[in-house]
């Protein structure tokens, strides 16, 4: 139920969240949203209103109650938002789209004009274009913190204004006021004459920008690349920041047009070329010049690896042809948009932005029948075009189409990617065995990169200096020395439990490494299949050894955190494990575990309070000092490894009294887990993190995981932080791309001689990528000979295992046992497979084998309403959902990582990842099945 007004909320997100203030309209909050989110996004509202309107919006996608469209356009109409009523009502923003021009002037001159407004004088004259709520602010703001903070206030009124003749009113205002110098500053360029580019000062790179390709000529030239001749982009603001903006025209540069060129002239080709280099504006011009060549069956995809870089660059796509060519239909479908219909997208419009595995489903469920109603398909970061990929499943089926027929019309192939430096190597010639291997899979036999016009890529590309600090690591701290003896302790504990060194194979684990992380994953996959003849032995044994090892592990986790970080922090980070242990209703066992850190937190507490300083955060303090000190416009962004560390050095920043004016952005992944930041960062959150970053002052550093290292744009700094940070050589030249001002650093802070080792190794490695690319372009004949014999024995392997009989599945009976305590949860055969993908289970006995706890993020996906998570009622370990679907109230949604399948002849336990690994089949859900008191809601 409506899902066209939730589609073209999500179409004009942009517009809404420009103007909406979530405050304005609490009343229909408090009826359709949770008490806890109104209380989110009002208290989001405090810092970036733009960051709480799209919090409400995303909720709205939501709702299902019947009329709370017509009552969200009633609130709007009740609280003076005509305009984006209207907008809304009609969808047709049109008139919003007017207000841009003034309201760019108006954030450009802000910073003067404040200093010379009268906000108690203006609002007589202003209540046409602002709300009563607004004028009481103003005033309230004058009389607590005086003139100019309540004419900022009054300013950002008006930005938000969705009132056609706000400009008109400040202007009369203004000059009834007689404040003649404000009103002259909105007269010299305010008039509606557009700003030029030669006004501003610095590059045009320094803000992130929406460009727009202008073809001039008509006529199509025999030599495709001279229309390239005739491409401009205009660039425009990207968005809201509160910051002066550019606006101006200028060609495409040389080596943009360079990038090009293979793919105009119709060859499938990988383009690769530097972070902050333009790749999106040239992916850009390459599809008008499709369109423009295609005009009738020009079918373009563009795709995107993680879910935060599509938003990015949908709204990119979107902004770039609702400005340059409104004609041009573009759409975008990520993963939480599975009601909509990938084909009827793909059919109804020109271009459909969206993440792989979308279009992977499409592909798999035969909704798309076949690649081949496309026309062009674009990969960004392609070196991702690997494996197990979706990248590479969408190629495997291009490249099986293209080597069994004949005749097949399969869409041009472009790869995007700062680096091809794939895979291990450890010379030229496996470095460009990688690369072949790359080409292969992306089916091209030409790699594009910047070589006639070089140098002018260096003048707007500048890459890092590298500087390496070795720093003094500290080992002897007796927090670490009490932590190690607790785990002792603890191993001694399981050890009387079982001979846990028989379940794994991992030797020479110690503590405070990712071997040891390593070594507790091995041994509690062990212990899920551990068996025992006495069937309550091994519940008890099983449940206390996934006790123990999970206490190890957040031990472990700890001294990784007190490695590089604060002892404070650690000690938070085992703070915030035990709340959860005790809110849980703890066994025994965690009962004597709690009791070991009860009795050693005193001295815990005391050696974090009084200890001293890790000698890493000591350079890290001085470099910082030092370059602020030198440059107080530096702005950085300092890569980490976990999201715990990321938290961490967020509050040691926050509490130490010469870096605090930093006031450091955290960057987080949205992943499913994080004990010690929740459960990661929505894209809304990392969205809002970013623009404060990019438009605020304030905030002069981001503090990021590998979530910023790849296809998020970054805003330009000249400092980049890698604080025992490193990776291989495609993360390599990411990261050190985000420093892409002139005179840039990038600083790597490690206490670890190898892992400065391997980064040096890396920037070799780099050399040799550069090299084997050469190579390969100065002999495509050979390069084309190579890829071609890479694909044939590539099919002959894929076909080998296509006639491999499968393993047949059994119709027998299996018991699903919770893998943390092996209490019995379900059989299966009362598992039945939803759409291809979700496994449900019809027995309600079920639910007096389970408990239930609210769901933090509640949402429809699929035709389930996701509504609490389902825990074990004797160990509480997590089992999956408890989710409604079309009239069937309450339904146990089941995760097969959360159980353990015993065979019911054989008694042989085994544990399963994925659904796909089981050895017995599994029913498609059928509604006959389906009784009346299956349909109403459980006991």
């Amino acid at each position: 139920m409506y899902e066209l007004e939730k589609e073209n909320l999500r179409r004009f997100s942009d517009y809404i969240t420009k103007f909406l203030r979530p405050s304005v309209v609490k009343n229909f909050m408090t009826i359709y949203l949770d008490k806890e989110m109104v209380e989110s996004i009002l208290s989001t509202e405090m810092t970036s209103v733009t960051t709480a309107a799209q919090m409400l919006l995303d909720q709205v996608y939501y709702l299902e109650e019947v009329g709370w469209f017509q009552a969200f356009l009633d609130i709007l109409l009740a609280s003076e938002y005509t305009g984006l009523h209207d907008a809304i009502k009609e969808w047709d923003f049109e008139k919003l789209e007017e207000l841009n021009e003034h309201r760019r002037f108006l954030e450009r001159i802000e910073p003067s004009i404040t200093k010379h407004m009268k906000p108690s004088e203006l609002l007589a004259h202003m209540s046409g274009c602002l709300k009563p709520r607004e004028c009481e602010e103003i005033r309230a703001e004058e009389s607590q913190r005086g003139r100019i903070a309540a004419s900022e206030k009054l300013v950002m009124s008006l930005l938000r204004s969705d009132k056609p003749n706000w400009f008109k009113l400040l202007k009369i205002a203004l000059e009834n006021c007689d404040l003649d110098e404000a009103r002259d500053m909105l007269e010299t360029n305010g008039g509606g004459s557009e700003v030029k580019a030669s006004e501003w000062d610095g590059e045009p790179e320094d803000v992130m920008t929406t460009v727009c390709f202008e073809f001039r000529e008509e006529a199509e030239t025999e030599d495709v690349l001279m229309s390239l001749n005739n491409i401009t982009v205009t660039e425009k603001p990207g968005g809201f920041t509160g910051k002066p903006q550019r606006s101006g025209e200028r060609k495409l540069r040389e080596y943009q047009k360079e990038l090009t060129a293979a793919a105009v002239q119709g060859q499938n080709t990988i383009i690769c070329a530097p972070t902050g280099c333009g790749k999106t504006i040239v992916a850009l011009a390459i599809c008008e010049y499709h369109l423009k060549q295609f005009p009738e069956r020009a079918k373009i995809v563009f795709l995107a690896t993680k879910v935060d870089v599509y938003e990015q660059q949908y709204k990119l796509f979107k902004e770039h042809f609702s400005s340059k060519d409104p004609n041009v239909r573009v759409t975008g479908m990520c993963g939480d948009m599975d009601y909509l219909s990938v084909r009827w997208l793909i059919e109804n419009h020109d271009i459909v932005v969206m993440t792989a595995q979308i279009l992977v489903n499409a592909l798999q469920s035969a909704e798309v029948p076949s690649l081949e109603i496309l026309s062009l398909i674009l990969f960004d970061e392609c070196h991702n075009t690997t494996g197990k990929h979706p990248y590479n499943n969408i190629m495997t089926r291009y490249l099986d189409t293209k080597l069994t027929s004949s005749t097949h019309s399969l869409p041009l192939i472009v790869g995007l990617t700062a680096s091809v430096g794939i895979g291990s190597f450890k010379n030229g010639l496996e470095a460009e065995n990688n690369i072949l291997q790359l080409c292969a899979n992306l089916d091209t036999r030409v790699i594009t990169t910047v070589t006639q016009h070089k140098d002018e890529l260096k003048s707007y590309v500048h890459t890092p200096e590298k500087v390496f600090f070795e720093v003094e690591q500290c080992t002897s701290h007796p927090f670490i020395r009490i932590i190690k003896n607790i785990m002792s302790n603890i191993e001694q504990l399981a050890q009387k439990t079982f001979n846990i060194e028989n379940l794994s194979n991992i030797q020479n684990h110690e503590y405070g490494s990712q071997k040891y992380e390593q070594w507790i994953v091995s041994v509690q996959k062990s212990c899920k299949v551990l068996q025992m003849k006495n069937a309550d032995e091994e519940r008890r044994i099983c449940r206390d050894l996934y006790n123990y090892t999970e206490h190890l592990r957040k031990y472990n986790d700890a001294l990784i955190i007190n490695e590089d970080a604060r002892t404070k922090d650690a000690l938070d980070y085992l703070d915030a494990f035990f709340d959860q242990v005790r809110s849980a209703g703890y066994d025994e066992t965690e009962r004597k575990l709690t009791a070991l850190y009860d009795c050693q937190r005193p001295q815990l507490l005391r050696l974090a309070t009084e200890g001293e300083q890790n000698p890493k955060l000591d350079e890290l303090k001085f470099i910082l000092e030092e370059e602020y000190h030198n440059n107080n416009q530096t702005r950085t962004v300092m890569f980490v490894k976990t999201r715990a560390l990321a938290d961490a050095m967020k509050k040691w920043i926050d509490e130490t009294d010469s870096l605090k004016f930093l006031k450091p952005g955290v960057l987080i992944g949205k992943g499913r887990k994080s004990n010690f930041t929740g459960s990661g960062m929505t894209p809304n959150n990392q969205r809002g993190i970013l623009e404060s970053f990019k438009s605020s002052d304030q905030s002069k550093m981001l503090i990021a995981t590998s979530v910023a290292d790849e296809g998020i744009d970054i805003p330009q700094c000249n400092l980049v932080l890698m604080y025992e940070y490193v990776g291989n050589v495609v993360k390599m030249v990411q990261v050190r791309g985000r420093g892409r001002a002139e005179g840039s650093r990038c600083f790597l802070i490690s206490s670890n001689k190898e892992r400065i080792a391997k980064e040096k190794i890396n920037m070799f490695k780099e050399k040799m990528v550069e090299e084997a690319i050469e190579q390969l372009q100065s002999h495509p004949a050979d390069l084309r000979n190579k890829v071609d014999m890479l694909q044939r024995e590539d099919k002959a392997r894929r076909d080998h295992i296509s006639a491999s009989p499968e393993k047949p599945k059994t119709q027998g009976s299996y018991e699903l046992l919770c893998s943390k305590c092996k209490r019995f949860a379900c059989w299966s055969d009362d598992i039945r497979v939803v759409q291809g993908a979700h496994h449900i289970v019809l027995d309600r006995s079920m639910f007096k084998r389970c408990t239930t706890a609210p769901h933090k993020n509640p949402r429809s996906f699929s035709g389930f309403c996701k509504k609490e998570k389902m825990l074990c009622a004797e160990c509480k370990h997590d089992w999956g959902l408890i989710a409604s679907y079309l009239t069937i109230q309450d339904l146990p949604l089941v995760k097969i990582e959360s159980y353990v399948v015993q065979d019911c002849v054989t008694g042989r336990q085994q544990y399963f990842r994925k659904w796909r690994e089981v050895p017995f089949a599994m029913r498609e859900f059928d509604m006959t099945e389906i009784t009346p008191e299956t349909c109403r809601p459980r006991d």
